[in-house]
Protein backbone atom coordinates (compact mmCIF):
# COMPACT_ATOMS: atom_id res chain seq x y z
CA UNK A 1 0.00 0.00 0.00
CA UNK A 2 2.92 2.31 0.73
CA UNK A 3 4.54 1.42 -2.47
CA UNK A 4 1.14 2.13 -4.48
CA UNK A 5 0.53 5.97 -2.80
CA UNK A 6 3.53 6.84 -3.64
CA UNK A 7 3.30 6.02 -6.87
CA UNK A 8 0.30 7.80 -7.18
CA UNK A 9 1.87 10.50 -6.39
CA UNK A 10 4.75 10.92 -8.68
CA UNK A 11 2.01 10.41 -11.12
CA UNK A 12 0.49 13.19 -9.89
CA UNK A 13 3.47 15.20 -9.79
CA UNK A 14 4.21 14.27 -13.66
CA UNK A 15 1.16 15.39 -14.45
CA UNK A 16 0.85 18.66 -12.93
CA UNK A 17 4.76 19.29 -14.15
CA UNK A 18 2.86 19.19 -17.94
CA UNK A 19 0.55 22.96 -16.94
CA UNK A 20 1.21 25.97 -18.06
CA UNK A 21 -0.46 29.13 -18.43
CA UNK A 22 -0.53 29.62 -22.40
CA UNK A 23 -3.84 31.04 -24.41
CA UNK A 24 -6.75 28.72 -24.17
CA UNK A 25 -8.21 27.47 -27.09
CA UNK A 26 -10.40 30.84 -27.37
CA UNK A 27 -7.20 32.92 -27.11
CA UNK A 28 -8.11 34.25 -23.67
CA UNK A 29 -5.10 34.26 -21.25
CA UNK A 30 -5.40 31.96 -18.65
CA UNK A 31 -3.95 32.74 -15.55
CA UNK A 32 -1.65 30.61 -13.64
CA UNK A 33 -4.71 29.42 -10.54
CA UNK A 34 -7.59 29.75 -13.38
CA UNK A 35 -9.87 26.98 -14.00
CA UNK A 36 -8.90 25.85 -17.61
CA UNK A 37 -5.23 26.76 -18.22
CA UNK A 38 -4.01 24.57 -21.41
CA UNK A 39 -0.39 22.44 -20.96
CA UNK A 40 2.24 21.95 -23.06
CA UNK A 41 2.52 18.22 -24.40
CA UNK A 42 1.24 16.08 -27.28
CA UNK A 43 -1.16 19.28 -28.48
CA UNK A 44 -4.98 19.69 -27.95
CA UNK A 45 -7.52 17.30 -28.06
CA UNK A 46 -8.90 16.88 -31.91
CA UNK A 47 -12.27 17.90 -31.65
CA UNK A 48 -14.89 17.05 -34.44
CA UNK A 49 -18.43 17.19 -34.54
CA UNK A 50 -20.83 14.34 -33.66
CA UNK A 51 -24.23 15.99 -33.57
CA UNK A 52 -26.86 13.48 -33.38
CA UNK A 53 -30.52 14.53 -34.24
CA UNK A 54 -30.65 14.79 -30.14
CA UNK A 55 -27.76 16.56 -28.96
CA UNK A 56 -26.85 18.77 -32.56
CA UNK A 57 -23.84 20.60 -30.43
CA UNK A 58 -22.28 17.89 -29.27
CA UNK A 59 -18.40 17.12 -30.45
CA UNK A 60 -16.36 14.23 -29.57
CA UNK A 61 -12.37 13.19 -29.34
CA UNK A 62 -10.05 10.54 -28.65
CA UNK A 63 -7.08 10.51 -25.50
CA UNK A 64 -4.46 7.85 -25.37
CA UNK A 65 -3.38 7.14 -21.97
CA UNK A 66 -1.75 4.54 -20.16
CA UNK A 67 -2.86 1.25 -19.71
CA UNK A 68 -0.88 0.90 -16.55
CA UNK A 69 -0.55 4.18 -14.88
CA UNK A 70 2.53 3.17 -13.60
CA UNK A 71 4.20 2.72 -16.69
CA UNK A 72 3.27 5.85 -18.17
CA UNK A 73 5.72 5.13 -21.15
CA UNK A 74 4.48 1.77 -21.71
CA UNK A 75 1.63 0.27 -23.53
CA UNK A 76 -1.46 2.97 -24.43
CA UNK A 77 -5.14 2.61 -24.66
CA UNK A 78 -7.44 4.95 -26.05
CA UNK A 79 -10.58 6.80 -24.29
CA UNK A 80 -13.28 8.17 -25.96
CA UNK A 81 -14.37 11.40 -24.94
CA UNK A 82 -17.59 13.92 -26.00
CA UNK A 83 -18.37 17.82 -25.43
CA UNK A 84 -20.80 20.29 -25.34
CA UNK A 85 -18.18 23.72 -25.69
CA UNK A 86 -19.60 26.15 -23.74
CA UNK A 87 -21.52 29.49 -25.10
CA UNK A 88 -21.07 32.22 -22.32
CA UNK A 89 -18.99 34.83 -21.71
CA UNK A 90 -18.88 33.44 -18.02
CA UNK A 91 -16.55 30.44 -18.78
CA UNK A 92 -15.60 28.15 -15.20
CA UNK A 93 -13.87 25.03 -17.34
CA UNK A 94 -14.83 21.71 -17.69
CA UNK A 95 -17.41 19.71 -16.14
CA UNK A 96 -16.99 16.08 -16.56
CA UNK A 97 -19.82 13.84 -16.35
CA UNK A 98 -20.31 10.04 -15.57
CA UNK A 99 -23.24 7.74 -15.35
CA UNK A 100 -22.44 5.47 -13.39
CA UNK A 101 -21.89 1.64 -14.24
CA UNK A 102 -19.31 0.39 -13.63
CA UNK A 103 -19.33 0.06 -17.62
CA UNK A 104 -22.33 3.08 -18.69
CA UNK A 105 -21.20 4.84 -21.19
CA UNK A 106 -21.25 9.03 -21.50
CA UNK A 107 -20.89 10.04 -24.48
CA UNK A 108 -23.95 10.95 -24.89
CA UNK A 109 -24.36 11.74 -21.56
CA UNK A 110 -22.73 15.18 -22.44
CA UNK A 111 -25.58 16.36 -24.55
CA UNK A 112 -28.22 15.42 -21.94
CA UNK A 113 -26.70 17.17 -19.44
CA UNK A 114 -26.18 20.41 -21.38
CA UNK A 115 -29.78 19.90 -22.11
CA UNK A 116 -31.15 19.05 -18.58
CA UNK A 117 -29.07 22.09 -16.97
CA UNK A 118 -30.60 25.47 -16.99
CA UNK A 119 -29.23 27.24 -20.05
CA UNK A 120 -27.68 29.73 -18.17
CA UNK A 121 -25.62 27.09 -15.94
CA UNK A 122 -24.87 24.92 -19.18
CA UNK A 123 -23.08 28.07 -20.87
CA UNK A 124 -20.55 28.36 -18.32
CA UNK A 125 -19.50 24.89 -18.82
CA UNK A 126 -17.62 22.71 -21.67
CA UNK A 127 -19.78 19.31 -20.54
CA UNK A 128 -17.32 16.72 -21.26
CA UNK A 129 -18.40 13.49 -21.48
CA UNK A 130 -16.64 9.76 -21.41
CA UNK A 131 -16.24 6.00 -21.90
CA UNK A 132 -14.35 4.89 -19.45
CA UNK A 133 -11.54 2.48 -20.26
CA UNK A 134 -13.04 -0.69 -21.51
CA UNK A 135 -16.29 0.62 -22.67
CA UNK A 136 -18.11 1.58 -25.69
CA UNK A 137 -15.57 3.38 -28.23
CA UNK A 138 -13.15 3.20 -26.12
CA UNK A 139 -10.52 0.90 -26.99
CA UNK A 140 -9.55 -1.79 -26.39
CA UNK A 141 -13.61 -2.41 -25.60
CA UNK A 142 -14.39 -5.59 -23.46
CA UNK A 143 -17.13 -7.72 -24.50
CA UNK A 144 -16.23 -11.55 -22.73
CA UNK A 145 -18.90 -14.08 -23.80
CA UNK A 146 -21.18 -12.89 -26.68
CA UNK A 147 -24.73 -14.04 -25.78
CA UNK A 148 -24.06 -15.08 -22.22
CA UNK A 149 -27.56 -13.58 -21.31
CA UNK A 150 -29.41 -15.07 -24.66
CA UNK A 151 -32.58 -15.63 -23.21
CA UNK A 152 -33.89 -18.11 -21.57
CA UNK A 153 -31.43 -18.42 -18.47
CA UNK A 154 -31.69 -21.50 -15.82
CA UNK A 155 -33.98 -19.62 -13.21
CA UNK A 156 -32.32 -17.67 -10.26
CA UNK A 157 -33.75 -19.14 -7.37
CA UNK A 158 -31.63 -22.56 -7.10
CA UNK A 159 -34.75 -24.63 -5.63
CA UNK A 160 -32.43 -27.77 -6.65
CA UNK A 161 -29.11 -28.85 -7.08
CA UNK A 162 -29.17 -29.29 -11.08
CA UNK A 163 -30.18 -25.09 -10.90
CA UNK A 164 -27.44 -23.99 -9.12
CA UNK A 165 -25.40 -25.91 -10.46
CA UNK A 166 -26.25 -24.34 -14.30
CA UNK A 167 -25.71 -21.03 -12.97
CA UNK A 168 -22.49 -21.81 -11.71
CA UNK A 169 -21.62 -22.94 -14.72
CA UNK A 170 -22.62 -19.84 -16.49
CA UNK A 171 -20.48 -17.58 -13.99
CA UNK A 172 -17.28 -19.62 -14.46
CA UNK A 173 -17.83 -19.87 -17.90
CA UNK A 174 -18.12 -16.11 -18.39
CA UNK A 175 -14.87 -15.74 -15.75
CA UNK A 176 -12.97 -18.04 -18.16
CA UNK A 177 -13.67 -16.34 -21.50
CA UNK A 178 -13.40 -13.18 -19.89
CA UNK A 179 -9.30 -14.14 -18.75
CA UNK A 180 -8.79 -15.68 -22.14
CA UNK A 181 -10.08 -12.60 -24.37
CA UNK A 182 -8.53 -9.92 -22.28
CA UNK A 183 -6.01 -11.92 -19.65
CA UNK A 184 -3.22 -8.67 -20.37
CA UNK A 185 -5.80 -6.32 -19.94
CA UNK A 186 -8.23 -7.19 -16.52
CA UNK A 187 -5.63 -6.31 -14.24
CA UNK A 188 -5.75 -2.28 -15.29
CA UNK A 189 -9.56 -2.48 -15.58
CA UNK A 190 -10.42 -1.03 -12.15
CA UNK A 191 -11.92 1.91 -10.34
CA UNK A 192 -8.52 3.36 -9.22
CA UNK A 193 -7.18 3.36 -12.91
CA UNK A 194 -10.26 4.77 -14.24
CA UNK A 195 -9.91 7.64 -11.43
CA UNK A 196 -6.41 8.20 -12.52
CA UNK A 197 -8.21 8.39 -16.26
CA UNK A 198 -9.89 11.14 -15.26
CA UNK A 199 -6.84 12.75 -14.34
CA UNK A 200 -5.16 12.46 -18.02
CA UNK A 201 -8.70 13.88 -19.27
CA UNK A 202 -7.73 16.75 -17.19
CA UNK A 203 -4.58 17.41 -18.38
CA UNK A 204 -5.52 16.62 -21.84
CA UNK A 205 -8.30 19.62 -21.41
CA UNK A 206 -5.50 22.27 -19.85
CA UNK A 207 -7.94 22.62 -16.95
CA UNK A 208 -5.70 22.90 -13.69
CA UNK A 209 -8.75 21.66 -11.74
CA UNK A 210 -11.85 20.18 -13.03
CA UNK A 211 -15.83 20.42 -12.55
CA UNK A 212 -17.23 16.74 -11.70
CA UNK A 213 -20.90 15.58 -11.68
CA UNK A 214 -21.40 11.78 -11.23
CA UNK A 215 -24.27 9.65 -10.96
CA UNK A 216 -24.54 5.54 -8.92
CA UNK A 217 -21.41 4.53 -10.00
CA UNK A 218 -19.72 7.41 -11.22
CA UNK A 219 -20.21 8.73 -7.33
CA UNK A 220 -17.97 5.99 -6.55
CA UNK A 221 -15.55 6.99 -9.03
CA UNK A 222 -15.27 10.72 -7.91
CA UNK A 223 -14.85 10.35 -4.71
CA UNK A 224 -11.40 8.05 -5.46
CA UNK A 225 -10.35 10.86 -7.77
CA UNK A 226 -10.89 13.29 -4.82
CA UNK A 227 -8.94 11.35 -2.42
CA UNK A 228 -6.30 10.68 -5.25
CA UNK A 229 -6.35 14.51 -6.63
CA UNK A 230 -7.84 16.95 -4.52
CA UNK A 231 -6.33 19.97 -5.39
CA UNK A 232 -7.55 18.81 -8.80
CA UNK A 233 -11.33 19.26 -7.90
CA UNK A 234 -12.98 23.04 -8.16
CA UNK A 235 -16.91 21.58 -7.45
CA UNK A 236 -18.09 18.27 -7.50
CA UNK A 237 -21.76 16.98 -7.58
CA UNK A 238 -22.22 13.82 -6.60
CA UNK A 239 -26.12 12.29 -6.97
CA UNK A 240 -27.09 8.68 -5.73
CA UNK A 241 -24.25 7.72 -3.48
CA UNK A 242 -22.51 4.48 -3.45
CA UNK A 243 -21.36 3.22 -0.13
CA UNK A 244 -17.66 3.33 -0.03
CA UNK A 245 -17.31 1.07 2.96
CA UNK A 246 -18.86 -1.80 1.19
CA UNK A 247 -17.70 -2.58 -2.23
CA UNK A 248 -18.81 -4.51 -3.47
CA UNK A 249 -19.78 -7.77 -2.03
CA UNK A 250 -21.68 -6.47 0.78
CA UNK A 251 -23.35 -3.57 -1.27
CA UNK A 252 -24.08 -5.88 -3.54
CA UNK A 253 -25.99 -7.87 -0.36
CA UNK A 254 -27.78 -4.26 0.82
CA UNK A 255 -29.37 -3.61 -2.29
CA UNK A 256 -31.36 -7.12 -1.98
CA UNK A 257 -33.24 -5.99 0.79
CA UNK A 258 -34.03 -2.39 -0.71
CA UNK A 259 -34.62 -3.60 -4.23
CA UNK A 260 -37.19 -5.67 -2.04
CA UNK A 261 -38.45 -3.23 -0.64
CA UNK A 262 -38.77 -1.41 -3.98
CA UNK A 263 -40.81 -4.33 -5.70
CA UNK A 264 -43.07 -4.72 -2.92
CA UNK A 265 -43.87 -0.55 -3.13
CA UNK A 266 -45.25 -1.03 -6.67
CA UNK A 267 -46.90 -4.08 -5.86
CA UNK A 268 -48.86 -1.77 -3.40
CA UNK A 269 -48.89 0.58 -6.36
CA UNK A 270 -50.61 -1.79 -8.14
CA UNK A 271 -53.15 -2.93 -5.32
CA UNK A 272 -54.28 0.75 -4.97
CA UNK A 273 -55.29 0.81 -8.66
CA UNK A 274 -56.93 -2.41 -8.58
CA UNK A 275 -59.28 -0.53 -10.64
CA UNK A 276 -57.30 -0.29 -13.43
CA UNK A 277 -55.53 -3.53 -13.43
CA UNK A 278 -57.72 -5.58 -11.40
CA UNK A 279 -55.01 -7.82 -9.81
CA UNK A 280 -56.37 -7.46 -6.32
CA UNK A 281 -56.68 -4.85 -3.40
CA UNK A 282 -54.39 -6.51 -1.24
CA UNK A 283 -50.69 -5.64 -1.59
CA UNK A 284 -49.20 -9.22 -0.33
CA UNK A 285 -51.86 -11.29 -2.40
CA UNK A 286 -50.62 -8.86 -5.86
CA UNK A 287 -47.28 -9.77 -4.91
CA UNK A 288 -48.46 -13.58 -4.47
CA UNK A 289 -49.66 -13.82 -7.76
CA UNK A 290 -46.24 -11.85 -9.51
CA UNK A 291 -44.33 -14.59 -7.18
CA UNK A 292 -46.79 -17.47 -8.98
CA UNK A 293 -45.94 -16.21 -12.18
CA UNK A 294 -42.68 -16.20 -11.53
CA UNK A 295 -42.50 -19.86 -10.74
CA UNK A 296 -44.97 -20.51 -13.72
CA UNK A 297 -42.13 -18.91 -15.91
CA UNK A 298 -39.66 -20.89 -14.77
CA UNK A 299 -41.19 -23.97 -15.90
CA UNK A 300 -42.81 -22.52 -19.04
CA UNK A 301 -41.09 -19.21 -20.71
CA UNK A 302 -43.07 -16.81 -22.27
CA UNK A 303 -42.94 -16.71 -26.14
CA UNK A 304 -39.80 -18.90 -25.54
CA UNK A 305 -38.31 -16.03 -23.57
CA UNK A 306 -39.08 -14.55 -20.66
CA UNK A 307 -38.43 -17.64 -18.15
CA UNK A 308 -38.01 -16.41 -14.10
CA UNK A 309 -34.74 -14.85 -14.82
CA UNK A 310 -36.07 -12.43 -17.50
CA UNK A 311 -39.18 -11.59 -15.49
CA UNK A 312 -36.98 -10.33 -12.80
CA UNK A 313 -34.87 -8.49 -14.89
CA UNK A 314 -38.00 -6.70 -16.49
CA UNK A 315 -39.01 -5.87 -13.39
CA UNK A 316 -36.07 -4.84 -11.89
CA UNK A 317 -35.97 -1.19 -14.01
CA UNK A 318 -39.35 -0.50 -11.71
CA UNK A 319 -36.66 -0.73 -8.76
CA UNK A 320 -34.55 2.73 -10.48
CA UNK A 321 -37.34 4.64 -11.60
CA UNK A 322 -41.15 4.81 -10.72
CA UNK A 323 -42.01 5.98 -14.33
CA UNK A 324 -41.48 2.65 -15.81
CA UNK A 325 -44.63 1.12 -13.51
CA UNK A 326 -47.83 1.89 -15.03
CA UNK A 327 -45.89 -0.26 -17.89
CA UNK A 328 -45.05 -2.87 -15.99
CA UNK A 329 -48.28 -3.38 -13.95
CA UNK A 330 -50.09 -3.02 -17.59
CA UNK A 331 -47.93 -6.28 -18.93
CA UNK A 332 -48.36 -7.88 -16.01
CA UNK A 333 -52.19 -7.58 -15.56
CA UNK A 334 -51.80 -8.32 -19.61
CA UNK A 335 -50.65 -12.14 -19.00
CA UNK A 336 -52.45 -12.84 -15.38
CA UNK A 337 -55.71 -11.66 -16.12
CA UNK A 338 -55.94 -12.49 -20.31
CA UNK A 339 -53.18 -15.04 -20.93
CA UNK A 340 -51.10 -12.49 -23.06
CA UNK A 341 -47.45 -12.98 -23.03
CA UNK A 342 -46.81 -10.70 -26.51
CA UNK A 343 -46.46 -7.74 -23.94
CA UNK A 344 -44.52 -9.06 -21.48
CA UNK A 345 -42.17 -10.66 -24.19
CA UNK A 346 -42.36 -7.08 -25.13
CA UNK A 347 -41.56 -5.46 -22.05
CA UNK A 348 -38.74 -7.88 -21.53
CA UNK A 349 -37.27 -6.68 -24.94
CA UNK A 350 -37.54 -3.05 -24.73
CA UNK A 351 -36.30 -2.95 -20.67
CA UNK A 352 -33.82 -5.64 -20.26
CA UNK A 353 -32.80 -7.87 -22.89
CA UNK A 354 -29.01 -7.63 -23.24
CA UNK A 355 -27.46 -6.18 -26.59
CA UNK A 356 -23.90 -5.77 -27.41
CA UNK A 357 -23.44 -2.65 -25.97
CA UNK A 358 -25.03 -4.02 -22.96
CA UNK A 359 -22.77 -7.17 -23.57
CA UNK A 360 -19.85 -5.06 -23.02
CA UNK A 361 -21.15 -2.63 -20.29
CA UNK A 362 -21.18 -5.96 -18.31
CA UNK A 363 -17.88 -7.01 -19.34
CA UNK A 364 -16.54 -3.64 -17.90
CA UNK A 365 -19.04 -4.30 -14.91
CA UNK A 366 -17.17 -7.39 -13.37
CA UNK A 367 -14.06 -6.46 -14.91
CA UNK A 368 -14.15 -3.48 -12.19
CA UNK A 369 -16.02 -5.15 -9.36
CA UNK A 370 -14.14 -8.53 -9.24
CA UNK A 371 -10.54 -6.52 -9.97
CA UNK A 372 -11.46 -3.47 -7.00
CA UNK A 373 -11.88 -5.68 -4.13
CA UNK A 374 -12.30 -8.92 -2.23
CA UNK A 375 -14.72 -11.19 -3.54
CA UNK A 376 -15.72 -14.67 -1.58
CA UNK A 377 -14.23 -17.65 -3.64
CA UNK A 378 -15.81 -20.44 -1.59
CA UNK A 379 -18.76 -21.19 -2.95
CA UNK A 380 -20.36 -22.04 0.43
CA UNK A 381 -20.04 -18.25 1.32
CA UNK A 382 -22.40 -17.14 -1.50
CA UNK A 383 -25.10 -20.24 -0.45
CA UNK A 384 -25.34 -19.21 2.87
CA UNK A 385 -25.33 -15.40 2.38
CA UNK A 386 -27.50 -15.22 -0.22
CA UNK A 387 -30.09 -18.15 1.29
CA UNK A 388 -30.68 -15.73 4.37
CA UNK A 389 -31.13 -12.67 2.42
CA UNK A 390 -33.63 -14.74 0.28
CA UNK A 391 -35.60 -15.54 3.03
CA UNK A 392 -36.19 -11.83 4.02
CA UNK A 393 -36.30 -10.09 -0.12
CA UNK A 394 -36.60 -12.91 -2.33
CA UNK A 395 -37.62 -10.61 -5.38
CA UNK A 396 -33.90 -10.47 -6.90
CA UNK A 397 -31.56 -11.63 -4.29
CA UNK A 398 -30.33 -14.51 -6.36
CA UNK A 399 -30.48 -12.99 -9.18
CA UNK A 400 -28.38 -10.34 -7.94
CA UNK A 401 -26.19 -12.87 -7.03
CA UNK A 402 -25.48 -14.62 -10.24
CA UNK A 403 -25.20 -11.46 -12.11
CA UNK A 404 -21.89 -10.78 -9.77
CA UNK A 405 -21.24 -14.35 -9.28
CA UNK A 406 -18.12 -14.55 -12.10
CA UNK A 407 -16.28 -12.39 -9.29
CA UNK A 408 -16.03 -16.11 -7.30
CA UNK A 409 -13.96 -17.38 -10.41
CA UNK A 410 -12.13 -14.20 -11.70
CA UNK A 411 -8.64 -15.03 -12.88
CA UNK A 412 -7.12 -11.64 -11.81
CA UNK A 413 -6.35 -11.15 -7.74
CA UNK A 414 -8.64 -8.87 -5.97
CA UNK A 415 -6.99 -5.05 -4.93
CA UNK A 416 -7.70 -3.50 -1.63
CA UNK A 417 -10.17 -0.47 -2.10
CA UNK A 418 -8.76 2.82 -0.92
CA UNK A 419 -10.43 4.43 2.00
CA UNK A 420 -12.09 7.69 -0.16
CA UNK A 421 -11.91 9.43 3.39
CA UNK A 422 -10.57 13.11 2.90
CA UNK A 423 -10.95 16.44 4.49
CA UNK A 424 -8.67 17.98 1.38
CA UNK A 425 -10.97 18.66 -0.79
CA UNK A 426 -13.32 21.79 -1.11
CA UNK A 427 -17.24 20.96 -0.08
CA UNK A 428 -18.69 18.43 -1.88
CA UNK A 429 -22.61 18.64 -2.67
CA UNK A 430 -24.28 15.38 -2.53
CA UNK A 431 -28.20 14.01 -3.25
CA UNK A 432 -30.03 10.59 -2.24
CA UNK A 433 -33.22 9.77 -2.14
CA UNK A 434 -34.17 8.05 0.99
CA UNK A 435 -35.78 4.87 -0.76
CA UNK A 436 -33.27 4.62 -3.41
CA UNK A 437 -32.46 0.67 -3.98
CA UNK A 438 -29.31 0.51 -5.86
CA UNK A 439 -27.45 2.81 -3.79
CA UNK A 440 -28.97 2.24 -0.27
CA UNK A 441 -29.45 5.74 2.13
CA UNK A 442 -26.69 4.29 4.64
CA UNK A 443 -24.68 4.70 2.48
CA UNK A 444 -24.86 8.29 1.41
CA UNK A 445 -24.76 8.96 4.93
CA UNK A 446 -21.50 6.86 5.00
CA UNK A 447 -19.91 8.58 2.28
CA UNK A 448 -20.67 12.33 3.65
CA UNK A 449 -19.00 11.31 6.78
CA UNK A 450 -16.37 10.55 4.70
CA UNK A 451 -15.92 13.73 2.51
CA UNK A 452 -15.51 16.28 5.39
CA UNK A 453 -16.88 19.61 4.64
CA UNK A 454 -19.46 17.87 2.16
CA UNK A 455 -23.39 18.54 2.23
CA UNK A 456 -26.09 16.10 1.81
CA UNK A 457 -29.46 17.16 0.16
CA UNK A 458 -31.84 14.47 0.60
CA UNK A 459 -35.19 13.40 -1.45
CA UNK A 460 -37.32 12.54 1.59
CA UNK A 461 -39.64 9.58 0.08
CA UNK A 462 -37.94 9.32 -3.12
CA UNK A 463 -37.24 5.90 -4.43
CA UNK A 464 -35.82 6.61 -7.53
CA UNK A 465 -31.71 6.62 -8.75
CA UNK A 466 -30.41 9.41 -9.66
CA UNK A 467 -32.62 12.26 -8.51
CA UNK A 468 -31.16 15.44 -10.31
CA UNK A 469 -32.05 16.77 -13.54
CA UNK A 470 -34.96 14.39 -13.73
CA UNK A 471 -38.10 16.93 -12.77
CA UNK A 472 -37.60 17.84 -9.19
CA UNK A 473 -37.08 21.36 -8.94
CA UNK A 474 -36.04 21.64 -5.32
CA UNK A 475 -32.85 19.34 -6.36
CA UNK A 476 -32.69 21.06 -9.72
CA UNK A 477 -32.18 24.39 -7.57
CA UNK A 478 -29.35 23.05 -5.72
CA UNK A 479 -27.36 21.55 -8.44
CA UNK A 480 -28.13 24.81 -9.89
CA UNK A 481 -26.72 27.28 -7.71
CA UNK A 482 -23.74 24.81 -6.63
CA UNK A 483 -22.74 24.79 -10.45
CA UNK A 484 -23.26 28.65 -10.69
CA UNK A 485 -21.57 30.20 -7.66
CA UNK A 486 -20.40 27.10 -5.16
CA UNK A 487 -23.58 27.72 -2.87
CA UNK A 488 -23.91 25.37 -0.78
CA UNK A 489 -27.21 24.77 1.86
CA UNK A 490 -26.32 25.44 5.06
CA UNK A 491 -25.00 22.58 7.16
CA UNK A 492 -27.39 20.62 9.35
CA UNK A 493 -25.25 17.90 9.96
CA UNK A 494 -26.13 14.40 9.17
CA UNK A 495 -28.61 16.24 6.44
CA UNK A 496 -28.17 19.30 5.57
CA UNK A 497 -31.24 19.90 3.37
CA UNK A 498 -34.38 18.18 2.43
CA UNK A 499 -36.56 18.13 -0.69
CA UNK A 500 -39.69 16.70 -0.94
CA UNK A 501 -40.60 13.73 -3.78
CA UNK A 502 -42.54 13.84 -6.45
CA UNK A 503 -45.64 11.80 -6.23
CA UNK A 504 -46.31 8.30 -8.03
CA UNK A 505 -47.24 7.91 -11.53
CA UNK A 506 -50.28 7.57 -12.22
CA UNK A 507 -51.97 4.30 -14.29
CA UNK A 508 -52.25 5.44 -18.28
CA UNK A 509 -54.72 4.53 -20.47
CA UNK A 510 -52.24 3.47 -23.62
CA UNK A 511 -53.94 1.35 -26.30
CA UNK A 512 -50.72 -0.67 -26.39
CA UNK A 513 -48.56 -1.21 -23.27
CA UNK A 514 -45.91 -0.30 -24.86
CA UNK A 515 -47.05 3.54 -25.59
CA UNK A 516 -46.63 3.06 -21.92
CA UNK A 517 -42.40 3.43 -21.95
CA UNK A 518 -41.44 6.36 -20.42
CA UNK A 519 -37.82 7.91 -21.12
CA UNK A 520 -36.07 9.34 -18.77
CA UNK A 521 -34.54 13.04 -19.10
CA UNK A 522 -31.34 11.38 -17.89
CA UNK A 523 -30.39 8.54 -18.27
CA UNK A 524 -28.44 6.58 -15.44
CA UNK A 525 -26.68 3.30 -15.84
CA UNK A 526 -27.84 0.41 -13.78
CA UNK A 527 -28.04 -3.03 -13.60
CA UNK A 528 -27.96 -4.70 -10.18
CA UNK A 529 -24.48 -2.40 -9.53
CA UNK A 530 -24.52 0.95 -7.79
Amino acid sequence: MKKRAVALCSVAAATAAMITAVPTASGTPAAPGGPYAVRTGPGPLGWKKCATEEYPKLQCASLKVPLDHRDPHGRQITLALSRVAHSGKAFQGPLLVNPGGPGGSGLTMAGSVATSLPKKVAAQYDVIGFDPRGVGRSKPALNCRPGHFTPTRPASVPTSAAVEQANVHRARAFARACGKKYGDVLPFIDSVSAARDLDAVRAALGAERINYLGYSYGTYLGALYGKLYPHRVRRMALDSLVDPTGVWYDDNLRQDYAFDDRHKALMAWIARHHATYHLGKDPAKVEARWNALRTTLAEKPAGKKVGAAELEDTFLPGGYYNGYWPYLAKVFAAYVNDKDAVPLVTAYENLAAVDTAGENGYSVYTAVQCRDAHWPRDGRTWREDNDRVHAKAPFSTWNNAWYNAPCAFWPTRSLVPPDVATSALPPVLLFQATDDPATPYDGAIALHRKLRGSRLVVERGGGNHGVTLSGNGCLDRHLAAYLTSGKLPDSGGEVDAVCKAQPDPEPRNATRAADDIPRRALPVAGRGAP
